[in-house]
C-alpha cells in the first residue's frame, strides 16, 4: 500500500488526456444539439474548473494553468500562421480597395462604437459585488479586441455552405488581416496605457514601441519562412513538408517571445504571409499536416480558454456582457455597410458583410489571456473584468456567430454556388473595368498582361500576343453589338483561361457592324478545352445579342465586382450555367459565328 501514498496525479500529461476527453465530450454533446463544438468546449473548461482536478484546482490558484501556456501558445502561433496564409496576393487582383477600406473602418469604426458604448453606459451595468470594474482601460481594451474576427470559423462555414461569390471572397480574404489589425491595435493600446504617468499618456512611446515590434517581428517571420523555403528547396524531402511548417511556427513564436503574446502572434502571421506567397504549396502541406490532429489541438485549446473563465461572475456582469457584444456586432455591421459603400460594391455585399463578420476566435482567446497574465501590468480588477467579459462574450458569438456568417452568405446568394460553370475562370481579378483608347493591339496586349499576372502561363508572352493577333487578322473577332473575343488556341495546359475587359465609353475598332466595343474577352483556350471554348463564345454571343439588359449591366458595370457579380448572378443562367448542364443546353454553332473559319 505504501507505493499507491507517493502517487501523484497532478501529472500535467495525465491533466491534459483529462482536459481532452473531457473536451471531447463536451464538444460531441453540443455537436448533437446542433450548436458549435467550440461553444462545448468554452463549456466544459468552465464545468472543469469548478471540479478542483488535482494539479489544475483553478479556484485556489487561478496561476496553475500557466503551466500550459506553451501549448496554448502553439496553437495560437498556428491559428496565426494560418491568418497570415490567408493573405496571397496573387488572389488580391481589385480587391484592393474595398479590403482596405473595410480594414480602416475595422480599425476605426468598430473600437469606437465599442469604445463609447462601455465607457458611456457601461459603469451603470457594473454590480458593486461582481468585483469588475469599468474603466478608461477596461473599455479601451476590450475595444482593440473586438476587432479580431474567427478565420478557421469563416472558412467551416464557407466550406459548410460550398459559398462562391464578392462577399465569400471579400470574407476569405480580410479576415486574417482584421485580426492582423485586432493584433495591432491591441499592442498600441497595451502600450499606451502602460506609459501612464503623473502627466497623462505618453503616444510617442506607444507608437514607438508598435513600430519597433512590428518590425522586429516581421524580420523574424520572413526570415523563419526564409530558411524553412530554403529547406525544403535543398535538403528536406516532400515527406516532412508539414513538420517543416510546424517548426516555422514554433521558430517564429520563439524567437519573438520577448515580445510576448502579441509579438509571437505578428511573427507567426508574417511567416505565413511569406510562405503563403514564397511557395504556397508549403502552406497547404503545413495544413494538411496538422488536419488530422486538429480536433485535438483546438480541443485543448478552448477547453482550456474556458477554464480561466470564473462563470460565477458571468450572471454578476451579464449586462456588462450583453453591451459589449451587441456594442461589437453594431459595430462590424456598421463598418461594413460604409467601407462596403465607398467601395462601390454590390448591395448584397454591402446589407451583409457585417452580419458575416460576428465570429469571434482564437486572436480574441490570446490577447484576453495576455490582459490576464502577470506580466501585462493591469490590476486584478482590470484583468478579471476583461477576461470575464471578453470570454463571455466570445463564447455567445461561438454560438451565434457561425449562423450568423451562414445567414449572410445565403442572403447574398451565394450558397451552393461552387459547383464548376462555364466562366469560372472569370473571377473578379480577370476583369477590368475603364478600359479606353482606339488602339486594338494596345488594348490585346494590355489585357495580356493582366492574363499573365493572374494565371500561370507556360507560354511566353509575347509569342501569345502574336498568336492573338494572328487570329484576329485572319478574321475579326469582333461579334457584334459591342463584343469582341480576341483568343488563341494552345497546346500546352488542361484549363481555359481568359480576362475581360470593360469599357462604359466605348472602344472605336473596326467593326462588322460600326458598333464600339464594350466588352473584349480575350481567351487562352487548350486544345483539350476546345469545346468549353466554343460554349463560351456561344453563350456570350447568344446572351448579348438577346439580351440589351444584360449588356447594358455588364457594359456599364462601375468595378469588377460590379461585373462578376452581373456574370454569375442567378437570373444569367443562360449565360453562366452549370457545367453537368451544358448537354441540356444548345449553343450557337461554330459556322454561325466564324462562317467558314473555324477558331483556332
Amino acid at each position: 500500500m505504501d507505493v499507491f501514498k507517493d502517487l501523484q496525479f497532478d501529472d500535467p500529461l495525465l491533466n491534459f488526456a483529462t482536459v481532452l476527453v473531457a473536451g471531447i465530450i463536451g464538444g460531441e454533446i453540443f455537436a448533437r444539439l446542433k450548436l458549435p463544438k467550440v461553444t462545448g468546449w468554452i463549456a466544459t473548461g468552465i464545468l472543469l474548473r469548478q471540479m478542483m482536478l488535482p494539479g489544475m484546482n483553478t479556484i485556489k490558484d487561478p496561476a496553475c494553468l500557466d503551466k500550459f501556456l506553451p501549448y496554448m501558445q502553439f496553437v495560437l502561433g498556428f491559428i496565426a500562421f494560418t491568418v497570415g496564409a490567408t493573405l496571397y496576393f496573387h488572389s488580391l487582383k481589385n480587391t484592393g480597395k474595398r479590403v482596405g477600406l473595410l480594414l480602416l473602418g475595422e480599425a476605426t469604426i468598430t473600437p469606437v462604437i465599442v469604445g463609447l458604448a462601455l465607457y458611456f453606459i457601461g459603469p451603470y451595468l457594473v454590480a458593486a459585488e461582481s468585483g469588475s470594474v469599468m474603466s478608461n482601460e477596461v473599455a479601451i481594451l476590450l475595444a482593440a479586441i473586438a476587432i479580431a474576427g474567427a478565420p478557421g470559423t469563416t472558412v467551416l462555414v464557407v466550406q459548410e455552405t460550398r459559398a462562391l461569390g464578392i462577399l465569400t471572397k471579400t470574407l476569405l480574404t480580410a479576415i486574417g488581416l482584421i485580426d492582423l489589425v485586432a493584433v495591432a491595435a491591441f499592442v498600441f493600446v497595451a502600450t499606451f496605457l502602460g506609459t501612464a504617468t503623473d502627466n497623462g499618456f505618453e503616444w510617442l512611446i506607444a507608437l514607438q514601441s508598435v513600430t519597433i515590434q512590428f518590425g522586429a517581428t516581421m524580420v523574424i517571420g520572413l526570415s523563419c519562412a526564409g530558411i524553412a523555403i530554403f529547406l525544403t528547396r535543398t535538403i528536406v524531402s516532400p515527406a516532412f513538408l508539414g513538420p517543416v511548417m510546424v517548426a516555422v511556427v514554433l521558430g517564429a513564436w520563439g524567437f519573438a517571445s520577448g515580445f510576448g503574446t502579441s509579438g509571437g502572434i505578428l511573427a507567426c502571421t508574417f511567416a505565413g504571409i511569406a510562405v503563403t506567397n514564397l511557395r504556397h504549396d508549403l502552406v497547404r502541406s503545413g495544413e494538411a499536416y496538422l488536419q488530422s490532429i486538429g480536433g485535438l489541438l483546438f480541443a485543448l485549446f478552448f477547453t482550456f480558454a474556458g477554464m480561466r473563465l470564473d462563470f460565477k461572475l458571468v450572471p454578476l456582469a451579464l449586462g456588462l456582457v450583453v453591451l459589449y457584444f451587441l456594442a461589437r456586432l453594431i459595430g462590424k455591421i456598421v463598418s461594413a455597410g460604409v467601407s462596403m459603400h465607398l467601395a462601390g460594391v454590390p448591395r448584397s455585399v454591402r446589407h451583409n458583410l457585417g452580419i458575416g463578420l460576428m465570429p469571434h476566435g482564437g486572436v480574441a482567446v490570446g490577447l484576453i489571456l495576455l490582459v490576464s497574465s502577470e506580466a501585462s501590468g493591469f490590476s486584478p480588477e482590470i484583468q478579471a473584468t476583461v477576461n470575464t467579459v471578453g470570454l463571455a462574450a466570445l463564447a455567445i458569438n461561438q454560438l451565434l456567430g457561425p449562423s450568423a456568417t451562414r445567414f449572410a452568405i445565403q442572403r447574398a446568394g451565394e450558397a451552393f454556388k461552387d459547383r464548376p460553370r462555364l466562366l469560372d475562370f472569370l473571377q473578379e481579378q480577370q476583369i477590368a473595368v475603364g478600359l479606353t483608347g482606339d488602339d486594338k493591339e494596345a488594348t490585346i496586349r494590355l489585357l495580356a498582361t493582366q492574363l499573365y499576372k493572374t494565371s500561370r502561363m507556360k507560354m511566353p508572352e509575347e509569342e501569345f500576343v502574336q498568336q492573338v493577333l494572328q487570329r484576329d487578322a485572319e478574321d475579326t473577332t469582333c461579334l457584334g453589338k459591342g463584343l469582341m473575343i480576341p483568343h488563341a488556341i494552345l497546346d500546352e495546359g488542361t484549363e481555359i483561361k481568359g480576362v475581360l475587359g470593360i469599357s462604359s465609353e466605348g472602344l472605336k475598332f473596326e467593326t462588322p457592324d460600326d458598333h464600339v466595343i464594350h466588352a473584349v474577352l480575350l481567351l487562352a483556350t487548350p486544345e483539350l478545352e476546345r469545346n468549353r471554348h466554343i460554349q463560351v463564345i456561344a453563350a456570350f454571343a447568344t446572351a448579348i445579342t438577346k439580351d440589351a439588359n444584360l449588356a447594358e449591366q455588364l457594359y456599364h458595370a462601375r468595378s469588377a465586382a460590379h461585373a462578376y457579380d452581373v456574370l454569375h448572378a442567378d437570373d444569367q443562367a443562360d449565360l453562366n450555367y452549370f457545367l453537368e448542364d451544358a448537354a441540356d443546353r444548345a449553343g450557337l454553332r461554330e459556322s454561325e459565328l466564324y462562317k467558314d473559319s473555324p477558331p483556332r
